[in-house]
């Protein structure tokens, strides 16, 4: 995707980093493991297979943004300052990797859009495939993909079901 599309100077690619990804990665970690407390940076690492030093500079921008905190003592490491549920994954990639924009930011595609006439309709496209995903990001949390959802199905889980199979699920958990 990093190729220039329509000849109009500007350049479309995807925009979650690996960086963006070990981030994901970790606080998945830390979902999962949250009921144990405090987890070393060691542990995270060859849990998630991360690269522990650059997990180290991860987890103090993580911090620094209130999304998780650090623990001291021989005991210590690092754990979610909120509930995995209330932790967007939207909020997370906006933190490393700045706007949420898989395919441009919205306002360059807008830019293109009204900019080059011969290829809006292509733009269009992107900024709805962009949209698109920026819904999903936003309304996907950690707890969702991590699987901490105690005694819960996510609400895109059962989305995903048909009603008849929610229904049952319903009617199974009275």
């Amino acid at each position: 995707m990093g190729d220039n599309l329509g000849g109009s100077g500007e350049e479309l690619r995807l925009k979650i980093s690996q960086k963006g990804l070990y981030a994901l990665q970790a606080m998945m970690t830390l979902a999962r493991r949250r009921q144990q407390g405090a987890i070393k940076i060691h542990d995270i690492a060859a849990e998630s297979d991360l690269p522990e030093k650059f997990l180290e500079l991860i987890l103090l921008e993580l911090k620094n943004a209130r999304m998780v905190e650090s623990v001291r003592g021989a005991r210590g490491g690092y754990r979610l300052r909120r509930d995995p549920a209330e932790v967007r994954l939207s909020d997370i990639i906006r933190l490393i990797d700045g706007p949420l924009a898989p395919l441009g930011d919205a306002e360059l595609l807008r830019g293109m859009i009204a900019k080059d006439s011969e290829h809006r309709a292509l733009y269009e496209v992107f900024l709805a495939v962009r949209d698109a995903a920026a819904k999903i990001l936003e309304h996907t949390t950690i707890a969702d993909v991590a699987g901490t959802l105690v005694g819960r199905k996510s609400a895109r889980s059962s989305k995903r079901r048909g009603p008849a199979a929610r229904k049952k699920a319903t009617v199974g958990q009275k």
